[in-house]
């Protein structure tokens, strides 16, 4: 917890917001409640969350409830929550220009292969979810066994970039 005893936030970003930013959103908060309070956008949404995404969280026992695609833009305002990290997780959001986060949160590229581009029958669709999944799962399992308190932001924005490698 922060110093105001409020969770550390987490926004996970994605052109599309339908996929694998969502994923990473319920897993977040799924694992690393109270800790930590994980939000998802996308800087083109699609409108929609993508069955296959929905299918799986449902599957592996998250909630799906209230999931939506929706703009960075909301995240960006002056009411927004206050952000301490940022994750990209496709090459395509990582490489646009990102709004102005306040409170200057610490940013890393997590980059995972969409799913949501695969094409083929329905169970190479869901191959490509479960890997997905199963990356962003592993990813968010090495950023909650970090030792926040003893790392400082350079060091802590090394340990980010390296479990994005992973």
């Amino acid at each position: 917890m922060t110093d105001d005893d409020r969770p550390l936030n987490i926004l996970f970003l994605c052109t599309g917001n339908s996929a694998r930013s969502i994923m990473a959103e319920v897993m977040m908060n799924a694992m690393g409640a109270p800790r930590f309070r994980a939000y998802s956008a996308g800087s083109h949404p699609t409108g929609r969350v993508n069955p296959f995404a929905l299918e799986l969280l449902r599957k592996n026992r998250l909630p799906t409830d209230g999931l939506r695609s929706k703009g960075w833009d909301e995240f960006a305002r002056r009411d927004s929550p206050q952000l301490d990290f940022v994750f990209t997780v496709c090459d395509r959001a990582a490489g646009e220009v990102c709004p102005i986060w306040p409170g200057q949160p610490i940013s890393a590229h997590w980059g995972v292969e969409d799913p949501a581009a695969v094409e083929g029958s329905d169970d190479d669709k869901r191959r490509a979810f479960f890997y997905a999944y199963d990356r962003l799962r592993n990813r968010i399992q090495l950023f909650l066994s970090l030792p926040l308190a003893q790392l400082d932001r350079v060091a802590l924005t090394q340990r980010l970039k390296e479990i994005g490698k992973s």
